[in-house]
């Protein structure tokens, strides 16, 4: 069985997965703008939710943790 034939294998697997018990994890709900950097705190001119890309990565790593540790 080569490359090819493990990966078709593993997508209907996954598949038959997702029909019988839904999706494993839900995509979780994006945050809402406040006007303020989710991260950091610094005012935002118009309404995004970071004010660096910086800020989101470490948001989302942020979030990720606490979501894990279930917080």
């Amino acid at each position: 069985m080569d490359i090819v034939d493990q990966t078709q294998e593993r997508i209907e697997r996954l598949a038959l997965c997702e029909q019988r018990f839904g999706r494993a994890r839900p995509k979780p709900e994006a945050p809402q703008a406040t006007g303020y950097c989710l991260f950091c705190g610094d005012p935002l001119a118009d309404m995004r939710r970071w004010c660096s890309a910086l800020c989101r990565d470490e948001w989302e790593h942020l979030d990720a943790l606490l979501r894990r540790r279930g917080v």
